[in-house]
Order: C-alpha cells, then structure tokens, then sequence
C-alpha cells in the first residue's frame, strides 16, 4: 500500500477506505480529551481570527500552536519521501506512515493517563493535541502525495465539494450520451470513469463517518485504551508492508562485454530479481516511476526482463502500466521480456492490454532485444 504511487482507481480507493478511518477516529477521540480537532484546520484557523478580533490571546497561541504542528507534521512528511527518493528507497512512504503511527501511539499514551471526567488543559492539552495534529499532517501529505493529489483522508470539505460536482457531471453524462436502458445503462455506469469517483469520494466521507462513530463507541467502551484499535491497524499495514518482499531491479548481465552480446547505444537491458533470502514468497513490483528517473535519459529503447516473476498482481500491473505511459511520452519505448502467454493474458486482463503493444512483448530476452534493435532503427529513421 505504502510502496510507490497509487496509481489505479482499486489502489486509491484502498487507501481512502483504509485510512480516512483512523483521521475521522482520531479526530472525534481529540475532541472528546482535548476539546479540539485535529485532523483539519479549517475551524482551526477561523478560531484564530476571532481570537485575535476578541483579544484572546492565550486562545488564539493554542491556535497557532495546533496550525504549526499539522504544517510541521505535513513537512515532516515531504522531509521524509524526498529522502527516501534521495536514496532510492524501495518504500519511500512506509516510514512517514511508521512515524504517524509513534506520534498516535504517544496520543494514545496521553489519553490513557487523561481524566475522563474533563477536557484536558495545560501543558498536557498542548501535547495531546500536537502530536495528535502532527500525525494527522503526516499521513495528509503522504497520502496526497501517494495519490498524486487524487485522494485526502484527513478532512471532508475538499472531498464533498469534488463529490457535488463530480455527480452533476455524472447526471450530464447520462442524459447527453443516453446510455440506453437496463443492461446496457448498468454496464455504462459500471464502466464510467466519473461514476468511480463518485465511488472514491463517497467512500472517504463514510470511512471517516465511521471511524467517528467507533472512536465514540470505544470511548464510552472503553476509554483509557481508546486510542489502541486505529495505532495496532495502522502498525498492522505497515508491517504488511515492510513484510513483503520488493522486487530489486538491477542491469542485466547481458550488458556486460563478456557474454559477447554488443548492445547498440541507446539500448538498456534490466532483470527484475528476486531477494534471495525469500524467494518462495511472492514478491511486489518495486516502483517502475523511481526506477525509470534512475535510469541513463539517452537510453531510447528498455528491455525489462520479468523472467523471475511468477504472478502480476494489480499492483504489478498498474506499475507497469505508468511505466509505459511514462515512457511513451518521453518518445522511448519499453520492451517487456519473460513473460508467458499466460502471464501476458493475466495482464489483459488487468488493464494492461490498453496500452501494451503486444509486439513489445516477448517470451526471452534474446528476442526482446531482437525487437529493440528494429526499434531503434525505425526511431532513427
């Protein structure tokens, strides 16, 4: 989940059910310790400004204080990805999501020590809320970064307004383009692009509804350990995460002068391999975007030899899919080596055959890099 970008609907959808939860949990547990919220800002910052009007001026400091620790905690969150890409981090958003989950965990220290007789003040308000509001920047950045500024899972105002309009350009679709009647109009809704953001967005504002209503329910439950159910599932998907093995892409032996195959210039050839270590386990696709910004820009044509992969998954899929696209706006092409025919099959049927030119495909390396040298010349020519 937290492993490269989120780039099918199935990915961001997963996120946004996944994740608005714990905001909208977090955010009801703060107001029900610390008297505030949390996951958003937009109160926040119109608090300050009557603050300020009034004269209250130990209010309108809280204030700043809960805006400073969502910024730092957004910055914290861009501090963190942009070093991962830096070093080539296979998982370059795991760790901002693994420090979110220590800055709930530290809420959640608060609220067991909290009277819940009455709403928290001092500096124990101040500490409650700002790392509980540091944790939600984190995960809003990550996310929108994640998403590509698709899906935001900390507040509902952005989301219902895209929502609102998302459905009035559904209602246009289906009266300028008359979608015909009974299966017909089911099977053209099913497939409408707007119609699965409608699902999207929906599927936010009830994730955060929900986790709303449980942090309401755990904490008259139970609450001292309110807090434990949303840090246990967040570290739960972390360790999904981090616990699965990532495909290592690294330059084919190919390439070197010894096997007595001389590439022409502008021609790449690269194996994706398996860690060792576990190679019985069935490995991701590592993030194809990163990989292709790594690689030398003068190459015109890349060989991808997916000879050790054993399963395409979705998440397989959709990376490959961006990284043709990526490619083929770049005027390069992307030859895709070791796949059978039912793997090529398997990813048709995915999604993959919208873009995949299955020329582009081949069984061994040795003819994949046959196709690349005749694209070379028809690029050349």
């Amino acid at each position: 989940m937290f492993v490269a970008q989120a780039h099918s609907f199935a990915q961001q959808a997963r996120l946004a059910i996944t994740l608005a939860w714990i905001a909208g949990y977090a955010n009801i547990v703060a107001v029900l310790t610390c008297g505030t919220t949390i996951s958003h800002v937009t109160g926040t910052a119109s608090n300050l400004g009557r603050e300020v009007a009034t004269g209250e001026w130990a209010l309108a400091g809280f204030a700043c204080f809960l805006l400073a620790a969502f910024l730092l905690g957004a910055m914290l969150a861009g501090v963190l990805t942009e070093l991962g890409r830096r070093r080539n981090w296979d998982s370059i958003y795991v760790i901002p999501m693994a420090v979110e989950a220590v800055l709930l965990g530290a809420f959640a220290i608060g609220v067991e020590l909290h009277d819940t007789r009455s709403i928290e003040t001092g500096w124990p308000l101040y500490a409650m809320a700002g790392v509980a509001a540091a944790a939600m920047g984190i995960q809003n950045a990550a996310i929108t970064h994640i998403s590509s500024g698709v899906v935001r899972t900390t507040h509902v105002t952005g989301v219902l307004t895209d929502l609102g309009l998302e459905i009035v350009g559904f209602l246009t679709l289906l009266r300028d383009r008359k979608l015909g009647r009974g299966l017909e109009l089911v099977e053209g809704i099913r497939r409408s692009k707007v119609f699965r953001r409608i699902l999207l967005l929906a599927s936010i504002c009830g994730s955060f509804v929900l986790g709303a209503a449980l942090g309401v329910l755990v904490f008259e439950w139970m609450p001292r350990s309110a807090m434990l159910p949303p840090v246990a599932f967040l570290l739960w998907i972390i360790y999904q995460d981090v616990s699965r093995p990532i495909a290592e892409i690294e330059p084919s032996v190919l390439q070197l002068s010894t096997t007595g195959f001389e590439l022409p210039p502008g021609m790449l050839v690269y194996h994706l391999r398996k860690d060792r270590a576990r190679a019985k386990a069935i490995h991701r696709m590592p993030n194809l975007l990163a990989w292709i910004e790594r690689i030398d820009p003068g190459a015109r044509v890349v060989i991808l030899d997916l000879d050790e992969v054993t399963q395409l998954d979705g998440d397989a899929v959709d990376e490959l899919r961006a990284a043709l696209a990526k490619l083929q706006a770049e005027g390069r092409a992307l030859v895709i080596a070791g796949l059978s025919p039912e793997q090529y099959d398997q990813l048709c049927r995915a999604g993959g055959g919208e873009i995949l030119d299955p020329t582009l495909v081949c069984a061994d390396t040795e003819l994949a890099i046959a196709r690349g040298v005749m694209l070379l010349e028809r690029m050349e020519a």
